[in-house]
């Protein structure tokens, strides 16, 4: 939803009128307060507050009480029904009328500059100084908001946490204190908004992957360097080999490459010094300095470059799951949705102009076969495009090249009825990319895929192949990475599945329950068995009852539990117990096995 969208959207005037509302009850409640900025967002409203220091000289924050506090104050203030009052002013009225109010007075500087909007984002749209009011409250802002606060309701609303923010987002600047709330339009939609906050916190990839024993970090290892424990080495390999699979049916090549390089690569690329600061330090050896590589696609041009390729050759497509490392700061580190070791599920397209709507379409329908094997239902295509103004500073300086090859990938999604929606000054550095959204089973949005076009890069690379009248042209490069990394994709899907993971992806797929003791050497034999018709099978011949082995198997999510006693091993059946709880006795083992397999080749989302 573009912005002029959003601002009459009614669920945004509310929230951001909640935001007005809450500031107001801060002010009476802090009158010292120092007031930053109070913006809606996707599921609330939020407002930043510096609160000054204690006698102690630390700062003053706030406490869950206070918040109750806020909350009641909210609502009589929305019972008050009183209007939303615009008015545009002068810089100098803006200055006078926030004369102690240090941070509105920059962003007022701002605007009377000219190329920031009142939250201080930078803006092309023409400076206009406006506040609104409410009650005995005056913030600035444009709008838009409900007609009166009694349009908030006042049993729709909830004030969530209280977080620090750096003011405009600086670690260089003051750390206010943010107040998160969510707003909707009645007590029910809240209670719908809060239950799902409820099963987030249950489905929190950081949580089930620690109790099912996926991954892990360590302080001596380092943050942002996950460990995967055998489970989780189970989830890589079968996403790798979906991806080979997926890859070899479209035509793609798999290809290695070092895990460190000279930096004269990174500067053929330009990505020095542009992008050092999220690298790794260098190293010096021998005069030489040397990097670890935070992406794959230098080494890539590398390797098409090692041989010389005609028109027939076209498109070439190299694949690779490329471990990359990048300093992420520590403050955005966020389990596995946010590392600094990651492998990528990459690849690069070298093409023709001519092979390109075929091969961008390609790399769309992929995704689309994966949101198929793992029920994403809900997903956007996000197709970002340069901005003018980042010519030679964000983005490589040809307008010409940007035009024609956004309007190559708007023409391409246009003519296979791909559903996109288009975002401004959000490309990549060499060209536009489509960045591929996706919600959980509970709503949660990820930002997954990525499909970028390169017009630039290759170029630099002296990249060529011979075209059909003899001449050297430099190709297309399309990056993409339909499966993200492994660690962003797998923290996906364990909260996507909440640890339920269908049978194929299952680290362990059945386990071999003996009731006694003396149905151990059998309980081991039928594990080898399964093991050997490809199933990942494991035999409990610990010392605890049945009941307590069942039950745990059913804590890790086991998709099958076999239970076996003598009658089972008579008739070669086992009595089956379903992760989902349901149950069936005297099933034969060959038909067990060959079920399962089924379940495993056709990559089922069924038990």
């Amino acid at each position: 939803m573009k912005s002029s969208e959003l601002e009459k959207d009614e669920l945004y005037k509310l929230r951001h009128s909640a935001a007005h509302v809450m500031a107001q009850a801060v002010q009476e409640m802090y009158p010292d307060v120092r007031l930053g900025i109070g913006p809606p967002i996707d599921t609330g409203f939020y407002y930043d507050f510096d609160l000054g220091k204690d006698s102690s000289g630390k700062p003053r924050t706030f406490t869950p009480d206070d918040l109750a506090a806020i909350e009641k104050r909210m609502r009589q203030i929305i019972g008050g029904k009183h209007a939303f009052q615009y008015r545009e002013v002068s810089a100098d009225e803006a200055r006078a009328l926030f004369k102690d109010q240090p941070y509105k007075i920059e962003l007022i500087n701002g605007l009377a500059q000219g190329g920031i909007d009142e939250y201080g984002n930078e803006t092309d749209e023409k400076p206009v100084i406006s506040t609104y009011r409410q009650d005995s409250f005056e913030d600035l802002c444009r709008g838009p908001h409900v007609e009166h606060t009694g349009k908030i309701p006042s049993d729709g609303f909830k004030l969530m946490t209280v977080a620090g923010a750096y003011w405009r987002g600086d670690e260089h600047n003051p750390m206010l204190q943010r107040i998160y709330g969510t707003a909707w339009p009645n007590k029910k939609a809240l209670q719908q908004h809060l239950d799902m906050l409820e099963e987030a916190k249950k489905r929190d990839h950081r949580k089930l992957g620690k109790e099912l024993e996926i991954f892990a970090f360590d302080e001596e290892v380092g943050p942002g360097l996950p460990l995967w424990l055998p489970n989780g080495g189970i989830i890589i390999e079968e996403l790798e080999k979906l991806a080979k699979e997926q890859e070899e049916a479209h035509g793609y090549s798999r290809v290695r490459s070092p895990h460190l390089t000279k930096e004269d690569l990174f500067i053929r690329s330009g990505h020095l010094p542009y992008y050092e600061e999220s690298m790794y330090p260098p190293m010096e050896m021998e005069g030489v300095r040397y990097f670890i590589k935070p992406m794959n696609c230098p080494f890539h041009h590398k390797i098409f470059a090692a041989t010389p390729h005609s028109y027939r050759d076209l498109p070439v497509k190299l694949a690779e799951y490329g471990t990359c490392y990048r300093f992420e700061k520590s403050g955005e580190l966020f389990g596995l949705m946010r590392v600094r070791s990651m492998q990528m599920n990459d690849a690069h397209i070298y093409c023709s102009e001519e092979q390109f709507e075929a091969e961008f379409i390609d790399v769309i329908d992929m995704y689309l076969e994966y949101f198929k094997i793992f029920q994403i239902d809900q997903y956007v295509m996000r197709f970002s495009t340069h901005h003018k103004k980042g010519l030679g500073k964000k983005y490589v300086d040809n307008e010409t090249l940007w035009l024609k090859t956004e309007e190559m990938v708007r023409r391409a999604m246009v003519n296979n009825n791909v559903p996109y929606i288009e975002v401004p000054d959000e490309a990549a550095f060499y060209g536009p990319k489509i960045d591929v959204q996706i919600w959980s089973a509970i709503g949660r949005e990820f930002t997954l895929a990525t499909n970028q076009v390169d017009f630039a890069v290759p170029a630099r690379f002296n990249l060529s192949y011979v075209s059909s009248a003899g001449e050297h042209e430099t190709p297309l490069c399309i990056h993409r990475a339909p499966l993200s990394t492994h660690e962003r994709m797998i923290g996906f899907l364990i909260e996507h599945y909440a640890g339920k993971f269908p049978v194929w992806l299952s680290p362990e797929q059945a386990r071999v329950i003996p009731i006694t003791d003396t149905h151990n050497d059998y309980a081991v034999q039928l594990q080898k068995r399964l093991r050997a018709a490809g199933i990942r099978a494991s035999a409990d011949l610990g010392t605890d009852r049945m009941n307590a082995k069942i039950r745990q198997a059913q804590l890790m999510q086991v998709p099958y539990q076999l239970v076996i006693g003598d009658q089972e091993i008579e008739n070669e059946t086992v009595a089956l117990r379903r992760r989902d709880n349901s149950r069936q006795n005297g099933l034969p083992v060959a038909e067990f096995i060959a079920q399962v397999k089924e379940k495993i080749a056709s990559r089922s989302p069924e038990l």
